[in-house]
């Protein structure tokens, strides 16, 4: 059985800006994966020349994004970033919710970390 993560990073972007990263092929390649490219709902996300497809199943302008590997064991899981705006600071909450192994939760934490590092950088907030 994996277990659901959600982990949550802080953002000074604009909602827009850092939405345009999450949904479009172009804004996934610039930190998700070495490269995407996208035929439909269907977005091959490029690691290491290594394909992995996954169905975009749900999204809402500016606020999430849901994404379905197409390899996936369990019909339930999935991985999806949503955005919240912190009412006093205006602050952009980023939550990625993912499914791990359980022995693996640490290296996933650690390699999201390091994603959302390079999406700061490239947001620059």
């Amino acid at each position: 059985m994996r277990k659901r993560i959600d982990l949550e990073y802080i953002f000074s972007s604009s909602v827009t800006i850092l939405f345009s990263r999450l949904s479009s092929a172009p804004g996934l390649a610039e930190w998700f994966s070495d490269d995407v490219k996208h035929d439909g709902n269907i977005f091959t996300f490029v690691w290491d020349g290594i394909g992995e497809e996954a169905e975009l199943v749900d999204m809402k302008k500016n606020s999430y994004v849901r994404f379905k590997w197409l390899d996936a064991d369990d019909e339930e899981e999935f991985f999806e970033f949503s955005l919240h705006v912190e009412p006093l600071t205006e602050e952009v909450a980023l939550i990625i919710t993912d499914f791990v192994d359980a022995d693996e939760e640490r290296d996933a934490i650690e390699l999201w970390n390091k994603q959302v590092e390079m999406l700061h950088r490239t947001v620059g907030g």
